[in-house]
């Protein structure tokens, strides 16, 4: 997108940040592969910003086999603990563990649900719940969907699913539309 376009103001002028947002943010998701990814990022970025996870994207993917959840699932301590000696991710011993934990919790999901995307779309009613936000304050941090979420992966055995990241979860996945009215990317 050019110059002059309105985005939301989150995103700031670092051409990654822009990228993710035009691209990606709010863009409903229903791939599971996909969904488990950003799980396994949304979990890695709590106390740190969003920007910092974008540029260690792609280590992560090397490093969690593609975010393949069966292939994540099936690692070794040993293997976790190269992990956790890669720079390229965030080096935080209960994250890169966590991710372990979430793909078996996750494989359990699809086989009760069939796929993540079932068990996961009816928090918000099976469609994108579109909020009008003019300001960023008026974005809220969680809701009572996001709170819902959170409590029902924690009685999964998920990991790093509190419900604040659970909301930044569903507005990246696309749950929810909280692009600001003037942005360009609302409702699209």
């Amino acid at each position: 997108m050019g110059e002059g376009i309105q985005r939301c103001g989150w995103c700031g002028t670092d051409p990654l940040y822009i990228a993710y947002h035009d691209e990606e943010w709010g863009v409903p998701q229903h791939d599971d592969q996909r969904l488990f990814e950003k799980l396994v990022l949304e979990g890695a970025q709590a106390g740190l910003s969003w920007i910092t996870i974008l540029r260690k994207r792609e280590a992560y993917r090397k490093a969690f086999l593609g975010f393949d959840p069966v292939k994540v699932a099936a690692l070794t301590d040993a293997q976790l603990a190269r992990i956790l000696a890669d720079p390229g991710v965030v080096r935080n011993r209960l994250k890169v563990v966590s991710a372990r934990t979430n793909a078996r919790a996750f494989l359990e999901v699809q086989r009760e649900f069939g796929s993540f995307d079932a068990f996961l779309w009816p928090f918000v009613g099976g469609a994108p719940k579109v909020n009008h936000p003019k300001y960023l304050a008026e974005v809220p941090a969680v809701t009572p969907e996001a709170e819902a979420l959170s409590r029902a992966l924690k009685k999964r055995g998920f990991k790093f699913v509190g419900p604040t990241i659970m909301y930044a979860y569903m507005q990246s996945m696309g749950l929810v539309d909280d692009h600001l009215d003037s942005c360009w990317r609302k409702g699209s």
